[in-house]
């Protein structure tokens, strides 16, 4: 494969990430953090981008994207950035350009992950399959999932926005959290707990109900659950990693990612040392008379914070062969 000069980018609702790559790899030693905040559009981001690294002639551009993606456009769901192959061109110049759900992205990057970036949640009793389907589950500003498979004529990743599926109910205190959350926008979601935003729903729920008023950020909830002196927040952290495994479970049913699960994203990895606290396997495999069958799935935490550039870079390298 000839060394053609790419450029990709992960937008995600807080941050993007910019990075050249060569070939299929990516140069990480090229890679900028931008605040979204601090720009009007993705087209700003890419020109600063670009200015900073010298103005280099760019082949093809491959962008993951925190939102649905239609025919080469994407409008974030927690963003007002709307992401078309016209923008992208117009301030690259690259002639091929590809736009990905940030989901798929981090599915095209399994198998370039370092050992020491995934950390095992869950051991399956029977050995994972290499060749068979894998899952990848996003639990940061937002909440989404993406199966793997491989085939006969390549990688296959589907996207799907499965963090505005509907939140799983299965006791009085689901009930009584999914009214409390539905007030924002009429429906509850996924995402409106399992996520950044989400956990300071869930405190605020959790204080409502002891009759307390206060309501931290994402980051103080967080130290407090480590710190294990506020029973709101330690019953937060409970329930978020309670919910969390009824929907990884329900989207290993729906998937069969016997070649396993991995999890990425800020707040995954702000829970690493919580998942056996608060029993993540257990709420993962409580799946009645298919419990047993739950034990054939092995889950990981991806802790590489630039996989989604990784895929990106791949994606574009096995587009030209």
């Amino acid at each position: 494969m000839s060394e053609t000069l790419s450029l990709v980018a992960d937008i995600g609702g807080t941050n993007t990430r910019v990075a050249l790559a060569r070939g299929d790899a990516v140069d990480r030693g090229s890679i900028r953090r931008f605040a979204n905040a601090d720009h009007p559009g993705f087209g700003p981001v890419l020109t600063a981008f670009l200015a900073g690294a010298g103005s280099p002639e760019i082949d093809g551009v491959c962008v993951a994207v925190a939102g649905p993606v239609d025919n080469g456009m994407a409008r974030l769901t927690n963003l007002d950035w709307c992401i078309d192959r016209a923008v992208i061109g117009g301030a690259t110049g690259a002639a091929r350009i590809a736009v990905l759900n940030d989901l798929q992205a981090q599915g095209h990057a399994l198998g370039r992950i370092a050992p020491d970036s995934l950390r095992a949640l869950i051991a399956p009793e029977t050995e994972a399959r290499r060749d068979g389907p894998q899952l990848v589950i996003g639990i940061g500003t937002g909440f989404n999932a993406a199966a793997v498979h491989q085939g006969p004529g390549g990688r296959i990743v589907t996207a799907s926005e499965c963090g505005h599926a509907s939140l799983p109910v299965r006791s009085e205190a689901d009930l009584r959290l999914m009214r409390a959350v539905e007030t924002a926008h009429g429906f509850a979601g996924v995402e409106d707990v399992l996520s950044g935003r989400g956990l300071e729903r869930l405190y605020a729920w959790r204080a409502g109900e002891a009759g307390r008023p206060d309501r931290p950020g994402a980051s103080a909830i967080m130290a407090a659950i480590a710190a294990g002196e506020d029973p709101v927040a330690v019953e937060t952290g409970r329930s978020f990693i309670r919910l969390l495994g009824t929907v990884a479970g329900d989207l290993a049913l729906t998937h069969l990612p016997f070649g396993g699960i991995h999890l990425i994203g800020g707040v995954a990895r702000a829970f690493t040392d919580h998942f056996d606290r608060f029993g993540f396997a257990a709420a993962f495999r409580d799946k009645g008379r298919f419990s047993g069958f739950m034990r054939d799935f092995a889950v990981s935490i991806i802790e590489d914070d630039y996989a989604a550039l990784e895929g990106c870079a791949r994606y574009l390298g096995d587009a030209a062969r």
